[in-house]
């Protein structure tokens, strides 16, 4: 018997050169539904942040198309090292010959650097990387939500913190944007799955990234997110360390 297909993946424009790229998983292939998200951002130096799984490569890989040539892929980013994370890495740049893996200086350190087919740029905590109109600005943020090489990056220009699995929500048919409330099915998600590391620096890094005053989060699983995003990875802080 044939194995399900994935749906289309869809690419959606949700702030100016950012474009959320997502593949939905139907209940029928994950108990629930789920998706997984990347986002290009598309500029003089163009960034693919999250390639996804090897499973969905060559649909991710053609949503990119839509969009611009694959082969002109500058960096290939991403927060830590796991499959939706890193998956197609090496597929990518063997797409992109110019293209770079970009991680975190820990993630260069213990793995990607074996792993990749070129050396990774490694980005310092607060250091800034120029794209042409857009400006990526690196945060470590080490076990948040997990993995001690896990980091997060903030472009500047448009305010959008691409901020991984924190706000992963489930089901198959989220709006690629929403200003409407993602913490309660988010929450109800982390509960269930308890992915989250419980650092004990895990307030002090969700305070760094709310000071920088996002207005669009790129989650990796669920909807896109606009809105006041201080306010926001405030309440998450909160229920993260109530006891």
């Amino acid at each position: 018997m044939d194995s399900p297909q994935f749906p289309e993946t869809t690419v959606d424009e949700i702030a100016d050169g950012i474009y959320r790229i997502s593949t939905p998983v139907p209940p029928e292939m994950m108990p629930g539904g789920f998706s997984f998200n990347q986002y290009l951002v598309v500029d003089e130096k163009p960034l693919l942040y999250h390639t996804g799984p090897r499973k969905i490569f060559s649909q991710v890989r053609n949503a990119i198309g839509r969009v611009m040539p694959v082969s002109k892929l500058a960096y290939i980013g991403f927060s830590h090292v796991e499959a939706d994370e890193c998956g197609t890495l090496n597929d990518f740049l063997e797409l992109a010959p110019d293209a770079v893996p970009l991680c975190g200086q820990v993630a260069k350190m213990v793995s990607v650097d074996d792993i990749a087919l070129r050396p990774a740029r490694a980005m310092a905590d607060g250091e800034v990387l120029d794209l042409g109109r857009h400006r990526i600005r690196w945060f470590a943020t080490p076990h948040l939500p997990h993995g001690w090489e896990c980091s997060m990056a903030f472009e500047e220009t448009t305010r959008t913190l691409l901020c991984g699995d924190l706000f992963t929500q489930p089901g198959h048919a989220n709006p690629p944007l929403t200003e409407g409330d993602i913490l309660e099915s988010s929450e109800v998600f982390r509960l269930q799955m308890d992915y989250y590391a419980h650092s004990p620096d895990t307030a002090h890094h969700l305070k760094r990234l709310a000071e920088v005053q996002p207005e669009t989060l790129a989650c990796m699983h669920g909807s896109a997110w606009r809105g006041d995003g201080a306010k926001l990875l405030g309440r998450l802080s909160e229920r993260l360390t109530a006891r």
